[in-house]
């Protein structure tokens, strides 16, 4: 029997030091970008995508995340008294009620593939996403784990999400090649860590974004430290391809790169011009500004 995806990780252990001072008290995922954290906006794209269980793999300084997701009795109280119902139902619906979350501490920061092995006990035999908060894809259709998904209930394999970048920057991504299936979407035959531009199989890098078979997770078990160091996730997909077909989905969409801070600054920009309350007084203000 075909399983659907009902469930998502959130690796969301990372010191973020890119970002300090700011960071040194705050975890990176509760940057706001506009009015909501960066954490909200992915956990926002699962939900759409009719994920039920979000699992956040948490380092011990993260605890704001824990109490974004919690109910704030008190906050709510102080609303109802004060009347103020439309900030009430902003609060209430961080997370519907049908939508369970579950957090995991990572006692060691091991790396991306370490962080997706601690969530296996909430995971369990079942497919699952990983979505990465760092990587906001902004899209005017279906979002990008919709879209994901829908590829996943017609192939039933595993799905990556790649967009194209120049040669010159594969060092900073994981790299796949392979020949195409359809539009957008093609076969993995070859998937590497940050490999030098000199070796780099292609010009399609993995984002944030993921579909994975649990046998993942034997795989990790059993991955050695890689690049920098880490257990790296993507040398466990790499010898997942061994047993199983996997497929590279090149997303419809606009990412930001929110952990580095010209992307964040690019993602705040953006999506101030797209906020229905702000987006004609901003641009009044860049006018002003530019002039």
């Amino acid at each position: 029997m075909k399983q659907s995806i009902r469930t998502a990780v959130f690796p969301v252990a990372g010191l973020g030091t890119r970002f300090l001072p700011a960071t040194k008290s705050v975890a990176k995922e509760m940057l706001n970008i506009v009015d909501k954290p960066l954490i909200q906006y992915a956990a926002e794209e699962a939900i759409q995508a009719g994920i039920t269980k979000l699992v956040f793999i948490l380092g011990r300084t993260k605890n704001s995340i824990i109490d974004h997701f919690d109910k704030a009795y008190e906050l709510e109280t102080e609303l109802v008294n004060r009347n103020k119902m439309d900030l009430l139902k902003i609060v209430q619906d961080v997370v519907p009620d049908d939508v369970q979350c579950v957090f995991i501490r990572q006692s060691e920061a091991l790396g991306l593939g370490h962080a997706v092995l601690c969530a296996e006990p909430a995971v369990g035999n079942a497919p699952f996403a990983v979505i990465l908060p760092d990587d906001l894809i902004y899209s005017e259709g279906p979002n990008c784990m919709e879209q994901m998904i829908d590829v996943y209930n017609r192939f039933h394999a595993s799905i990556i999400g790649t967009q194209s970048v120049a040669i010159s920057e594969s060092g900073k991504y994981g790299m796949v090649a392979g020949p195409h299936v359809e539009a957008r979407l093609s076969r993995v035959d070859e998937i590497i860590e940050k490999p030098d531009p000199s070796v780099a199989p292609s010009d399609q890098a993995v984002v944030g974004r993921y579909i994975l078979t649990p046998a993942i997770f034997d795989k990790l078990i059993t991955t050695q430290k890689g690049a920098g160091g880490e257990i790296q996730l993507t040398d466990a997909i790499a010898e997942l391809r061994k047993d199983e077909e996997i497929y590279a989905y090149n997303f419809e969409g606009r990412r930001y790169d929110c952990g580095s801070k010209i992307g964040y600054l690019e993602a705040t920009v953006e999506y101030a011009f797209r906020h229905e309350e702000l987006a004609a007084e901003f641009a009044e203000y860049l006018k002003r500004l530019l002039a």
